[in-house]
């Protein structure tokens, strides 16, 4: 087995910190193990520069996975670079998609026996990279409110088990009642899906199937196919808006006649101002947009197809 550095956040609470402990048990009776918590992206570029060929496990959540590929890819050193997850955050939507146990200790023993694959990076034009998913309109208010009160919900407990997965859910609540409406041009492969005389109520581009901890927006995405899954929703009527968020909780929203799915590998998003938000991250407002999928550009550690965790058998 190949050495592991693992990565950690420094400031996880002591719930994340015993199901580490639990973790790097595990690891440690397989491979060789180095940790290294890092607070800060400056930190993290010093823990990457001394990474050498070893692994790396990212334990954290769909932000710490972010910021590690992210760092990666700026420095030139995640083409042929195989990672791994532990998965300590409040959402790990991306281990959803990819059948990564949500138990930390399932996780682990998935690092030492489980498939090397190739997986899909999102890159736009300023080269940021979207590990799971990016969204605009009323989906990225929704991250925005949500984000406000998972950092409040999150106090309310104790490391991971607390109430700060409710954020989503409020945020999405919230952005039904008041959502945005733009208009926005939106091209999949250089085909014109929506034009600005069709306001949106969101769009969303898919690598993985999951925001918010567990909301199936691009239910079809599957980050080893070398195209994301793009939604989008003109739900812009008053009661279309709160059906829309109904059916999207029941994972029914591609049903909708207001709602159109579809598969590409590039994606342009243009019109009236609007927010992104891409893994969690809030930016904008923005003009205009632009997303390529960059096929098999890293490696994880994964299930077996037979082996995957079901979505709707995890926590």
């Amino acid at each position: 087995m190949d050495p592991l550095l693992v990565i950690t956040n420094s400031g996880a609470g002591t719930a994340d910190q015993a199901a580490l402990d639990e973790s790097l048990a595990i690891l440690r009776d397989g491979a060789s193990v180095e940790v290294a918590a890092t607070s800060n992206p400056g930190e993290l570029d010093g823990v990457l520069h001394r990474a050498g060929s070893r692994r790396i496990v990212v334990a954290g959540g769909d932000g710490s996975l972010h910021a590690v590929v992210s760092a990666l890819h700026r420095r030139n050193e995640l083409t042929g670079r195989v990672l791994a997850l532990l998965p300590l955050g409040t959402g790990n939507d991306f281990a959803r998609t990819t059948g990564i146990p949500i138990d930390p200790a399932g996780a682990a023993r998935l690092v030492l026996k489980g498939q090397v694959r190739a997986v899909d990076l999102i890159v736009d034009e300023t080269g940021e990279v979207v590990v799971n998913n990016v969204h605009v309109g009323a989906s990225a208010q929704a991250s925005r409110r949500g984000h406000r009160w998972k950092k409040r919900l999150g106090a309310i407990g104790v490391g991971r088990v607390n109430l700060g997965k409710l954020g989503y859910p409020i945020g999405a609540a919230l952005a039904a009642f008041l959502p945005p409406r733009v208009r926005l041009r939106v091209e999949v492969d250089g085909v014109v899906v929506n034009d600005l005389d069709q306001p949106v109520l969101m769009v969303a581009v898919g690598n993985g199937a999951f925001v918010g901890g567990g909301t199936e927006v691009t239910p079809n995405a599957d980050p080893e196919t070398g195209a994301v899954e793009v939604v989008v929703s003109r739900a812009v009527g008053p009661l279309a808006k709160f059906g829309y968020v109904l059916d999207l909780r029941r994972g029914r929203h591609q049903e909708r006649e207001d709602v159109r799915a579809l598969r590409g590998t590039t994606v342009t998003v243009a019109g009236e101002p609007f927010f992104v938000s891409a893994d969690g991250e809030i930016y904008g407002p923005e003009r205009s947009r632009s997303w390529r999928v960059e096929r098999g550009a890293y490696s994880m550690v994964l299930p077996a197809p037979g082996d995957a965790v079901d979505p709707a058998d995890q926590p």
